[in-house]
């Protein structure tokens, strides 16, 4: 899947993928970054969630992004799009 998926806001292709907890060839919850904007955008459960600023969650990103902080880049906790920790 990731050979299609591009980011939405500025259409870069191709994001990184960063593992957070994996099960084969299944990656079950994530990050796809998007080296160009600095944008992130979480995988939860399998699926990733790449909706444009607007219409996401800030309270669930910032949720996310605490969860995992030991395990996510520094440059996406203190730098990342849209919201940063």
């Amino acid at each position: 899947m990731l050979d299609i998926l591009a980011c939405p806001i500025d259409k870069h292709y191709p994001l990184e993928l960063l593992e957070l907890i994996s099960a084969g060839d299944t990656v079950k919850e994530g990050i796809l970054l998007c080296t160009k904007c600095d944008r992130y955008y979480p995988i939860k459960d399998e699926i990733p969630i790449m909706l444009p600023d607007e219409l996401r969650e800030k309270d669930m990103d910032i949720e996310f992004l605490r969860k995992w902080q030991s395990k996510i880049p520094e440059k996406v906790i203190k730098q990342g799009n849209p919201w940063h920790l």
